[in-house]
């Protein structure tokens, strides 16, 4: 019971992990006024989806599978020869028990050497069918991999907030791996055993007709037994994933916050609740061992009750006809070789479920997560003109509105400081701009063109953002810095001495071709903000927006930011979050926030002169404290 509570929790707990790219509440798809939740990893319900049939599974993953037609065709045809030549084993023993073993028999090289030249084929067709079914493995999950990855650079952004990190690259790396190799080993498996079947029934076709018949009644048992079990296999296998992803993604949440866990003490929490969910998925896992288990034991007994009649029959034959010791021979080994392919056959239900549940959960996120809208108008480059008329944002029906009732204009070229109590709304006004979230109501304007009207790899190219939590790609320091651009290294050099770093990478081992490491975590605070407004410069877009990207640093590393800022800033259009009143008094105009609101704007003249909620602070000295304290947050109600 406490697994199950533990499990729920955690499958919540990413829904809230980053707040600044919520997608506000808007009309569901379906009709509602819920936000969409796209594919949570935590669903109920589980037990109850019913898998489509295998025919139309299979077809859904074949465009992926189907691009190296060459491969398939050497893996079936190698694989019929293989399956072939199954039945000249026991038709060898045939002559060797009949002839080999008197005088005037077969000639004594006969059996050996063509026992030699049958597996000698044998082995050369399995050679070639491992090597053709391994390209059309790897070919298929470069495409299926390649398709999902694409998705995730162009879907809606709230798929980032129903699922979290951990579960989309497990899907992506490794999920689609396991389930492409267990399915298309599953698949010419069956073929394989399949042809064998065949094969050996049509050997046993011609030695006795009679007798074979009886082999045709295993054959609606083993299809009911395999039809019951695979889908209570389907049904485990969707749940096990759902609980892999929340241990996953208890892992990741634990690795990002070691640092508050360890400082709060919650480590044995913590550990409890990974135990829950560990104990949970081990469950899950034991039922679904013991739903594959079973498909072995109930085929391997109905296949060995109708061979036990098939034997007896032989007998009683044998008894009354002028039957051989070979011919005899020959059918009772070609029935026992009837095991293995009907005991592979009987098994192939829980690899191609388990593999196909694993590829349709990354066909299931290209196909039905939604990709972001945009619009077909496009600019080389905007004058900067930004309007809000009338915007709301919400991110919950009955919650405080982030944004309500804004309008706002700004001018091209000018700077806009944005100032307010944590909470104000304002990283959700200017994430509103390159749409990273979008308004519940109201207009958002650029250009005198609305957002939604833009292209949006021309709208987000107006953009350059340096925040206080700077994202560095695991690539070189020129890679960072020209991120999404053309490489120019004159022009990497030249940014990253404006912002102050040609010192810092010249003592670099390999310059700007020295990799950056996860996220930079090498590099100091002021280190990575000047990388991010190298960056800013580098794309030289006509809008900038800066999000507390001074607030975390001391004295001495914001004076080499700021000085890299003030270059940055030169004849763009500028928008200003900061807690400190320092940082933004020299600002066109000021804009100060509360509860999603325009309480005041002005220049830092006019608002110290006007007694209003900005006056009060810089008159009480707190022109460089942080707004987001309590005693500043009371001035500003």
């Amino acid at each position: 019971m406490q697994a199950c509570s533990l499990y729920r929790a955690s499958c919540g707990i990413h829904a809230n992990f980053d707040a600044t790219y919520r997608r506000p509440l808007q009309p569901h798809l379906c009709g509602t006024d819920r936000a969409c939740d796209l594919t949570s990893p935590g669903t109920s319900g589980v037990e109850s989806v019913s898998p489509a049939p295998i025919g139309q599974r299979l077809r859904r993953i074949w465009p992926y599978f189907s691009r190296s037609p060459s491969a398939w065709a050497i893996a079936i045809g190698a694989t019929v020869v293989a399956s072939a030549t199954e039945p000249l084993i026991p038709a060898l023993l045939q002559p060797l028990l009949d002839k080999g073993f008197r005088k005037g028999g077969i000639d004594i090289w006969v059996v050996p050497v063509s026992l030699m030249l049958l597996f000698g084929v044998r082995g050369f067709a399995g050679f070639l069918a491992q090597i053709a079914l391994a390209k059309v493995t790897n070919q298929g999950l470069l495409a299926l991999r390649q398709a999902m990855f694409k998705k995730l650079l162009t879907a809606r952004l709230d798929l980032f907030s129903s699922q979290s990190a951990s579960t989309l690259a497990n899907t992506v790396v490794y999920e689609v791996q396991n389930g492409s190799t267990m399915l298309v080993n599953a698949v010419m498996g069956l073929t394989r055993d399949t042809l064998t079947l065949l094969a050996l029934s049509g050997y046993l076709l011609y030695l006795n007709w009679r007798l074979t018949l009886i082999v045709t009644l295993l054959i609606p048992a083993i299809a009911w037994v395999m039809r019951v079990l695979s889908s209570r296999l389907y049904r485990l296998t969707k749940a096990s994933q759902a609980a892999t992803d929340s241990l996953a993604y208890v892992v990741e949440e634990n690795v990002l916050a070691h640092r508050d866990v360890r400082l709060h003490g919650a480590q044995e929490g913590q550990a409890l609740r990974f135990a829950g969910l560990s104990d949970a998925l081990r469950r899950l896992s034991m039922k679904s061992i013991a739903a594959s288990a079973a498909m072995t034991p109930a085929t391997q007994m109905l296949a060995a009750a109708a061979l036990s009649a098939v034997i007896s029959v032989a007998l009683l034959q044998s008894a009354s006809d002028d039957t051989s010791v070979g011919s005899f021979v020959a059918f009772v080994t070609a029935m026992l070789m009837l095991v293995a392919p009907i005991k592979h056959l009987s098994e192939v239900a829980s690899p191609i479920t388990r593999g196909l549940a694993a590829l349709e959960r990354g066909l299931d996120l290209m196909e039905k997560t939604p990709d972001e809208p945009g619009g077909d108008f496009s600019k080389p480059r905007a004058s900067g003109e930004i309007r809000f008329s009338n915007v709301r944002v919400a991110f919950s029906a009955d919650g405080a509105p982030a944004v309500d009732s804004l309008s706002l204009k700004i001018a091209p070229g000018e700077t806009v400081a944005l100032v307010g109590a944590s909470g104000a709304g304002k990283t959700t006004l200017v994430n509103l701009l390159p749409r990273f979230i979008e308004p519940s109501a109201g207009l958002i304007e650029l250009d005198g063109h609305e957002l939604r009207e833009w292209q949006l790899d021309s709208l987000r190219s107006q953009f350059a953002l340096v925040s206080q939590h700077v994202v560095m790609l695991n690539d070189t320091v020129a890679a960072n810095v020209a991120l999404g651009l053309k490489m120019d290294r004159d022009k990497v050099l030249a940014c990253l001495k404006a912002a102050n770093l040609a010192r810092f990478v010249a003592e670099l081992p390999r310059g700007i071709d020295t990799l950056a490491g996860h996220n930079a975590t090498q590099l100091s605070g002021g280190q990575r903000q000047r990388l991010a407004i190298a960056r800013a410069l580098y794309k030289d877009a006509p809008i900038l927006i800066l999000d507390e990207a001074t607030s975390a640093l001391d004295t001495e590393s914001e004076r080499a930011v700021q000085e890299a800022l003030q270059r940055l800033m030169r004849d763009r259009t500028t928008l200003v979050i900061a807690h400190r009143l320092s940082t933004v008094q020299h600002a066109s105009r000021i804009v100060v926030m509360d509860a999603g609101r325009i309480v005041e704007s002005g220049t830092h003249a006019e608002l110290v002169a006007r007694d209003g909620p900005y006056s009060r602070l810089y008159k009480l000295g707190l022109y460089d404290a942080d707004l987001s304290q309590k005693p500043v947050t009371a001035q500003l109600s």
